[in-house]
């Protein structure tokens, strides 16, 4: 682990991340209703006595009337975290708990963090094995070599279920899908090639022995370790592990071992490849530099040496990263779906193959632009992205697929083009989209300014903005209170922040010429805009941002969102051709709903909602869907008749007439645009599946919809996020808590509401 210096964020700002909302990352949720006297009937006693007695004469029956069909559990005893090594098993809980967020996050696999209390592996795998029937995998993680093979292998023996230790296989399974597309580039055949490994613990040994299972002759591989190269004959520092990789050869260090070598796989130690030793590597030499955080030679100290390498790191900074989280959730996925009783050999193959090819294949458009994936299959693009949202489907599919070749399958896919379509509807884009927006704001820091910086929940959106490199923040507010609050929220040099005050700033009368020209024949005076400018935080912030220095701002914690966008809009007009309007964004488990217009417009015209449909379908686009737009009305094709239809109905007219790139329809109650079931109702609907951009007819609709949604849904909100203005303006919810702030401030900076 890198030390704090070298991190995007502070130790304070990880904690609180931590900390905040809740303890932890990880809740349980039930999948079922629990609201009645009725439901906890049939969800306890006397209703679970059931599925009990029916799981009893057949045990298959598990995986229908329970969740351990699409369980894993991740367990570690904490002897090898990350790299911070033996710290223990209660030290190691954050660290499982995010990987259980990543089963659930990337592959929707539920999963459960267990931490044993023991080094002994005979304890651990009792202790393991007995917990058989509660789960349908597990996901070893953490555990140091060599007790991590014992393990590993007694457990797959005596397990009927998938048992894989990820620190092994998922970095092995990653490297072998690169390395495969590195020796396509490159003309080289597996079985021809030579290569060197340099490391010889759990993922090295683990790299190697996948690579020679897919062709590479095991005498063409010289691992070395600490001690130099293994070779047959060695006895100081050699264990069974490692001997199965010795060969005879003349080489003894890892020099010498490197001449001539078409490929170089590294799991050591930083700086453990000097740039000469690449010199004398054949040519256009694969250099697979996995140390983390560290690698064993950076890109550009090799391409220095050997402008023909091609190089993969673990780094998310560098191109070609080696990510785990590219294969370990759409292993499992796969393996569950089958209820495989093991993940072998072949199925890692499959794996590696599936990601390799996905590699190849050219992004699709609309991924293109709504993941910032520009990449093409190349030298710098041999290991897809980890929020590519296809892995979900080829990777599982290939998996389940060789499960199934291999007969550990015990639930056979019949039809796999549903369940190709079943892996898509399990993950809602949303999450990924943003997880590059984020990406985005680092690769593009911008200055954001928040306009209520002495509010502890708009200061610490600040501080989050700034540690975790998406931007400076410009604070305003008086400057002492804001000092004194930033040290209150542990920052150690607050004198690094940019403060604006107005009471002593060198831009108000600048302000205050841009303002009274602006606002001489509205009836104010100069006197009136100089009060303003140095009483009001909104109006001296929205300055700071129209005479540029800021590129976008946030307020709103500290007045209704209609008293600040007044104050907004003494200093700043709608975009030209704009109507400024709100959307909230409901963020379900496997759907996101975009709701327009929440915030401004009481009662829109027919042109406004055409405006407001086309504009927020061009932000679902943004955010990875394909957007199907829903007129909402209490009314559904004129059934009941009434007195406000005409402006939805003309709404609808003027996209008719427009060449618009996306599906519509109106106007129809929210059942006949969300409900399969009623949509069938109405044939002639141009909705394809149940719309995800609600336009809505007015305010109080709106607003009244989004506010209950959020409040009685339990579905993850965004917003209000406002769009039309000239310059990125975000207002957020007086209840807003800081990664609500931080949120739209790096949608405001990214330009995602614009």
């Amino acid at each position: 682990m890198a030390d704090e210096d070298n991190q995007s964020f502070t130790t304070r700002e990880a904690l609180f991340y931590h900390e905040t909302i809740r303890p932890g990352k990880i809740e349980i949720v039930p999948s079922k209703p629990v609201a009645t006297q009725r439901d906890l009937s049939l969800a306890y006693s006397p209703g679970v006595a059931a599925p009990v007695k029916a799981i009893a004469e057949d045990p298959a029956l598990a995986a229908k009337y329970t969740a351990r069909s699409n369980m894993v559990a991740v367990i570690s005893n904490g002897t090898a975290i990350l790299g911070l090594g033996n710290l223990g098993a209660l030290a190691s809980k954050p660290v499982m708990e995010g990987k259980s967020v990543l089963f659930k996050r990337f592959a929707d696999v539920d999963s459960i963090d267990i931490e044993l209390a023991t080094e002994d592996p005979d304890a651990f795998i009792n202790a393991v094995a007995l917990m058989e029937p509660s789960f349908g995998g597990i996901n070893l993680e953490d555990i140091k070599a060599p007790e991590c093979f014992i393990i590993e292998q007694t457990l797959r023996e005596r397990m009927n279920i998938p048992v894989m230790h990820d620190d092994q296989h998922g970095t092995a399974i990653i490297a072998a899908a690169g390395l495969l597309n590195a020796c396509y580039l490159t003309g080289r055949d597996l079985k021809n090639a030579k290569m060197v490994v340099n490391g010889a613990g759990a993922s090295a040994i683990a790299c190697t022995a996948l690579i020679k299972a897919m062709g590479i002759p095991h005498e063409n591989v010289t691992m070395c370790d600490r001690s130099g190269v293994i070779y047959r004959g060695r006895e100081n520092d050699i264990d069974q592990w490692k001997s199965a990789h010795a060969i005879d050869t003349e080489a003894r260090t890892l020099e010498e071992a490197l001449k001539g070598a078409d490929i170089f796989l590294g799991l050591s130690a930083g700086g453990a490849l000097k740039p000469e030793w690449v010199k004398d590597m054949a040519d256009k030499p694969i250099i697979f530099a996995m140390a983390n955080p560290d690698p064993e030679i950076t890109p550009p100290d090799a391409k220095a040496v050997r402008p023909d390498a091609i190089i993969a790191t673990g780094r998310s900074d560098y191109p070609n990263q080696v990510n785990n989280v590219l294969g370990f959730p759409f292993i499992f996925r796969g393996a569950l779906d089958v209820q495989a009783t093991a993940i072998n050999e072949e199925m890692k193959i499959a794996a590696a193959e599936a990601i390799a090819a996905l590699a190849r294949e050219s992004v699709p458009e609309e991924v293109a632009a709504a993941y910032g994936m520009n990449q093409s299959f190349g030298t710098e693009y041999i290991i897809p992205a980890p929020f590519d949202p296809r892995l979900m489907e080829r990777v599982s599919a290939a998996v389940a697929k060789a499960a199934m070749d291999t007969g550990v399958a015990k639930m056979p896919i019949e039809d796999f083009d549903a369940y190709s379509h079943s892996l898509k509807a399990r993950l809602n884009p949303t999450t990924s989209v943003l997880t590059q927006v984020y990406a985005d704001a680092k690769e593009n820091p911008k200055r954001v300014i928040f306009a209520e910086a002495e509010e502890e929940v708009a200061l610490r959106a600040a501080i989050q903005f700034s540690d975790f490199g998406y931007g400076t923040p410009v604070l305003v507010g008086r400057t002492q209170a804001v000092r004194d609050k930033l040290i209150e929220l542990g920052v150690s040099n607050p004198d690094a922040y940019e403060i604006q005050n107005s009471v002593d700033s060198d831009l108000v009368p600048a302000m205050v010429d841009y303002l009274y020209k602006r606002l001489q024949r509205r009836g104010y005076t100069e006197r009136d805009v100089r009060r303003i400018v140095n009483q009001d935080r909104n109006v001296f912030a929205s300055l700071l941002l129209a005479l540029d220095h800021g590129d976008a701002m946030i307020s709103g914690l500290t007045r209704p969102f209609a008293q600040t966008m007044r104050e907004v809009q003494l200093v700043l007009d709608p975009k030209p051709g704009a109507i400024p309007f709100g959307i909230h964004l409901m963020i379900g488990k496997n759907n996101t709903a975009f709701l327009a217009d929440t915030t401004i417009n009481e009662r829109p015209g027919a042109d406004a909602l055409a405006h407001i449909a086309e504009q927020t379908a061009a932000v679902a686009r943004r955010l990875g869907h394909e957007p199907r737009v829903a007129f909402l009305s209490y009314s559904t094709f004129g059934n009941p008749s009434g007195r406000w239809l005409e402006s939805i109905r003309d709404a609808v007219h003027i996209l008719d007439e427009r060449e618009t790139n996306f599906e519509y329809e109106g106007e129809m109650g929210p059942d006949a645009a969300l409900n399969p079931k009623v949509m069938e109702l109405y044939p002639f609907s141009r909705l394809s599946a149940p719309a995800n951009v609600l336009i809505m007819p007015g305010l109080q609709s709106a607003n009244l919809s989004a506010k209950l949604l959020r409040e009685l849904g339990g579905n993850a909100t965004i917003g209000p996020m406002l769009l039309g203005m000239e310059k990125p303006v975000q207002i957020a919810p007086m209840t807003a808590i800081a990664p609500d702030v931080l949120t739209l401030a790096v949608l405001a900076a990214a330009g995602v509401v614009r």
